[in-house]
Parts: C-alpha cells; sequence; structure tokens
C-alpha cells in the first residue's frame, strides 16, 4: 500500500558508490561526454536500462537494444501476417502523461514525511514514499527534453505518418501553482523558461547545503557542510556529489517547444493542492505564499497519526508545524506570489492566456465559462474524447460528476460514425473516488467501474487512454459478445523509466484496426553524458538519479508487453 503526493489519501480511506561506468572514484561527479543524439524510431532502435551496481548500489544509466512490436490479442480479435503489407495509417499522435513540472523550493511540499518510509532501519510501510525525489528540482528539463525527443522523430515508427498532436494526460504540474502551471505550458509551447522561484539569487530548499538546516535524510548535490555528517544518499546509495548542480538547475534557457499541435488533460495534481487537498483551502494558499518551509518532521513522529492528521486537516498540520510549537526543522525562504494555488477555471485560462496551439490547448469556450475540464475534438475519422477525472473535495483517487457522465454518455450515442478513443488522467481502476462535498450536492460521483461499462456499451470506442500510476501498463477489456477496447496507461516523467508514448491507428483494410504504441525515451543521454552544461545533460543526470530512487523499485517499467506493442481491435466502421 503505497501512500504518497500522488495517492496518500486513498490509502487513509483504506486504512481508516557509483557505477564504474560512470566515475573514476566514489561520490565524485564524472566527467561529462558528447551527448549521443536520440535515434529514430524511438525506443524500436534503442533504450536505457541499468547499468553494473557500484559503490553504494548506485547505477549508471547505460543504452540497450531497442524492443520490437509484440503482438497482443487478448480480445479475441485476430488478422492475418499480410496485415502489414496493406495496412493504411490514420494517425500517429503521442501521449506525455504525469511531467510533474515541480516548484521544489516551494513551502508547501511534503518532502520531510519521505523519511518515514526509507527502508532503514525499520521496514518501509509504502506509506510516504515519493513525499521527495532527489531530483526534483530538474523536472523542467526532463520536460524539455522529452519535447527535443518527440520533434526528432516526427513521425510514427510502423505508419511514418507525421504526428498529428500530443495530448498530455495529467499531473502536468505538481501543486497546483500558477508558476508551475506555466512552467509547464511554456515548455511545451517553447521559448525562454527559467525553473526557479523565491530568491531568484540562490538556491533555498531541502537539497541545499546549508549549515542551520542542513538535515542528512536529503541529497545534497554540493556536499555537506564542514563539520555535518554525509547525507544518507551519499552514505548509503552511493549518489554522487554534482557541484554546481543547484544553481544550473535554476538557469534560464529556451525551451525547444513541441512543432504540432498540443492538447491538455486535467490531473489530480493540477486540481489539488499535492495531489490531494482541495486547492481552495485558505491555510493551504498562505503557506504556499509564505515565508517559511519545512525542512525536518519533530522526532518521534508517529505515522499513522499523522496520516489522520492529514486526512483530516492538513492546513492546520503544516500551520501548527510552523508555528515553532513542535520541534520542527523550519526555515526561512523568500516568499513568492506566483505560487499561489489555482482553481480549475484558473488554470484553464492559463492555457488561454499563454498562447500556442490549438488555442487552448483543447480547453473550449465553456470550460472557460463554466471552469469544466473536459472536452471533445475530431480529427478525421477519430474522435477524442477528454475527460476531467479529478474529484474536487479532495483525494487522489478520482471520479465524474453526474453533469459530466451525461455529457459523456450522449456524445457517446452520437459517435456511431467514428472511431472514438478516450483519455483521462485516472485509470478505470484508480477512480474509486464518490465523495462528495458535506453542505452541497448529496449526489454520488461515477466510478470508474460506471465509466468503462459506459465505454464498453459503445463499440465505437477502441481505446482509453491515461497515466497516474506511473506505470506502463496495456490491459484488455472485453466486451461481452466479442472485441473490446484496450486500456493504454503511460507512466511517468518524474520517475523511471521517464518515458511518453507514440500511438498509432492503422486500418488492416480487412475488418480490424492496429493500435501500435511505442515508448519514447527522452533527448537526455546515458550517464556517460550526463552533466550540468546544458537542459539536455541535465535531464540525462535526472534519469540517472530517478533510476536510484531508494523508493523506486523499477516498476513503471512495466513488461514488454505494456511497452511496444501491436493491439489488434475491431473496427468499428467496417
Amino acid at each position: 500500500m503505497e501512500i504518497s503526493r500522488r495517492n496518500l489519501i486513498r490509502n487513509a480511506i483504506a486504512a481508516g558508490g557509483l557505477a564504474a561506468a560512470a566515475t573514476t572514484l566514489p561520490g565524485v561527479l564524472r566527467s561529462p561526454a558528447a551527448a549521443d543524439p536520440v535515434p529514430a524510431p524511438a525506443t524500436l532502435g534503442r533504450t536505457f536500462t541499468h547499468g553494473p551496481a557500484g559503490s553504494g548500489g548506485y547505477r549508471s544509466v547505460i543504452t540497450a537494444s531497442g524492443e520490437p512490436h509484440v503482438a497482443r490479442t487478448a480480445l479475441g480479435v485476430l488478422s492475418d501476417a499480410g496485415r502489414t503489407g496493406r495496412r493504411q495509417g490514420l494517425i500517429s499522435f503521442v501521449q506525455l502523461s504525469d511531467i510533474h513540472v515541480v516548484d521544489a523550493q516551494s513551502p508547501l511540499r511534503l518532502e520531510w514525511t519521505d523519511r518515514l518510509d526509507d527502508p532503514s532501519p525499520l521496514p518501509s510501510t509504502g506509506l510516504f514514499t515519493s513525499s521527495y525525489r532527489p531530483h526534483e528540482m530538474l523536472t523542467g528539463h526532463v520536460a524539455d527534453s522529452m519535447v527535443r525527443a518527440i520533434n526528432r522523430i516526427g513521425s510514427g515508427p510502423v505508419t511514418g505518418k507525421p504526428f498529428a498532436l500530443a495530448i498530455q494526460t495529467g499531473d502536468n504540474s505538481d501543486n497546483s501553482q500558477l508558476n508551475e502551471v506555466r512552467w509547464n505550458i511554456n515548455v511545451l509551447n517553447g521559448g525562454p523558461v527559467r525553473f526557479d522561484s523565491g530568491n531568484l539569487t540562490r538556491w533555498e530548499g531541502v537539497a541545499d547545503s546549508t549549515p542551520l538546516t542542513y538535515d542528512p535524510a536529503y541529497w545534497h548535490p554540493e556536499g555537506n557542510p564542514a563539520g555535518k555528517p554525509v547525507d544518507h544518499p551519499r552514505s548509503e546509495y552511493g549518489f554522487p556529489v554534482v557541484p554546481g548542480l543547484l544553481d544550473a538547475a535554476r538557469r534560464p534557457f529556451t525551451a525547444e517547444g513541441l512543432t504540432i499541435p498540443w492538447y491538455s488533460v486535467f490531473g489530480n495534481h493540477d486540481g489539488l493542492a499535492q495531489g490531494n487537498f482541495p486547492a481552495s483551502t485558505l491555510q493551504l494558499n498562505l503557506i504556499a505564499l509564505g515565508a517559511l518551509k519545512i525542512v525536518s518532521p519533530p522526532l518521534g513522529l508517529d505515522p499513522g497519526q499523522l496520516l489522520q492528521d492529514l486526512t483530516a486537516d492538513p492546513g492546520a498540520v503544516l500551520t501548527g508545524l510552523l508555528s515553532g510549537a513542535t520541534n520542527a526543522g523550519v526555515r526561512a525562504v523568500a516568499p513568492d506570489l506566483n505560487r499561489r494555488l489555482l482553481t480549475r477555471k484558473q488554470i484553464v485560462e492559463q492555457h488561454f492566456a499563454l498562447g500556442g496551439a490549438p488555442f487552448g490547448h483543447g480547453f473550449t469556450s465553456t470550460n472557460r465559462q463554466q471552469g469544466t475540464a473536459y472536452y471533445s475534438f475530431d480529427q478525421g475519422q477519430l474522435r477524442f474524447i477528454v475527460l476531467d477525472t479529478v474529484n474536487p473535495n479532495g483525494y487522489a483517487d478520482g471520479s465524474l460528476d453526474k453533469t459530466q457522465f451525461a455529457w459523456l454518455t450522449a456524445l457517446l450515442a452520437q459517435s456511431s460514425d467514428k472511431v472514438v478513443l478516450v483519455f483521462s488522467h485516472h485509470t478505470s481502476d484508480t477512480m474509486g473516488n464518490p465523495l462528495v462535498a458535506t453542505g452541497g450536492s448529496l449526489e454520488t460521483r461515477v466510478t470508474g467501474a460506471t465509466v468503462l461499462d459506459a465505454l464498453l456499451a459503445t463499440p465505437s470506442v477502441i481505446a482509453w487512454v491515461n497515466g497516474h500510476t506511473h506505470r506502463n501498463k496495456v490491459t484488455p477489456r472485453p466486451r461481452t459478445g466479442g472485441g473490446g477496447l484496450w486500456e493504454i496507461t503511460t507512466a511517468s516523467h518524474i520517475d523511471w523509466p521517464q518515458q511518453a508514448r507514440i500511438i498509432e491507428v492503422a486500418d488492416n483494410r480487412d475488418g480490424t484496426l492496429s493500435i501500435f504504441t511505442t515508448m519514447v525515451d527522452h533527448a537526455g543521454p546515458a550517464s556517460a553524458g550526463a552533466g550540468t552544461a546544458n537542459a539536455e545533460q541535465l535531464a540525462g543526470l535526472a534519469r540517472e538519479l530517478a533510476a536510484n530512487d531508494w523508493h523506486d523499485h523499477g516498476a513503471g517499467l512495466g513488461t514488454p508487453d505494456d511497452r511496444n506493442v501491436e493491439l489488434l481491435v475491431g473496427n468499428p466502421l467496417a
């Protein structure tokens, strides 16, 4: 059971040395080599994997051979081998998911809970994993490097069709903050970007080496101050010293920007503070805008009690820790009005205010007026239906309100002449949150099983594309009487393996369609080219650090059946 920024409250409900290939001396950053370019077509030609374990178990990231497409016929739909020569491509596009552009200096963060799940001296409980990641200051650089990889590839590796669009399936930002939302939009649009906040002359967060608030539970890339112990990531897991990293992460650069139109989907980290708490809470907004940041938890903190308290009133918990009433470690930071929390309507509006193509990035005038985030659009024979699965009442798990579900069922009924693809942040299995606000409507919300039933009842729906779990997974969803749809879940940019997914739909001209999915590695190099000189080198370093996150054991990669695959499905228009 895992509780994190992604799913802290879901569990509350349920519970009531450096690799030799990368360095010459342990703990010293290797000299960066020239970055090797990303070859097309994506991971069919080459991908990345862990290198041999070095000091403390730390592993470099090395290149590995590519992965061919695996044909999957679990829906009982078959096509003969001759389809290769007669297929016709219908569309090629890219899915980005869980980018999680992070303001790692924000006061409204829960890094200090992460240690409650460190694997030593006690076994990890899984309650607070992923509340902190050592590479969070580099999330914007990873996003830019993914954009660069997509632009270099340019077209579907199977159909050869140029990418028609990209769609990011939620958790585009990490904490509902204005600056994170704008960073995400700006890096996809292209142009000058700077992933920095608060005091623009120095880093102020848990990663710096300020002696007064130095905490060895975190990775400190500049090393430990004189008289302070080496931090645990270095002493226990072999993490390196990377001089100048924090200033390099703050350095302005020009984002390349996607060369294709891109669309946005709303995720729980976009709509909820820390992905769990209503962003409209005044106390949380005041903390985000404040001048104090919690670095270390009080001694003797009970994880179970903390979980209950955060579930009941997160603002009160954080305000109490910041007040000095406990022995929590707190540091001063420069306040920043750009850290203010946004409502759904305000986030939608940012997609119009910052420009780019298409105007509003899928969101409509109705979304702007009503503060909603669901919409649809057509691309030739294909209909894209975008859902907003975030429950604004809180908790990481999702659901739909009844108004949106009525809109969905009406639209499905009008889509018999289209091939339909549905997009959301949550998976069908993580839409189990029926919570409604007290004092408001008492109608329960619509959960994932009901939504899936509605999609299966509509023969024109061939796929449901989503994210949220930070894992690559492709699941057959059969229909009674034969056929069905494929649920395609793609891993995140923030956790290993930091991949996106190309999706192509092809007509086999025999009454079947093939959905090809191909994983994309961002343009950051393997460890041999990682460094701090530019955004791509920093993205390569971020991938290496993610590969060594002591709370991430590689489950996000999935199996070969979840990555480069050909998914056979009936053609609803045949």
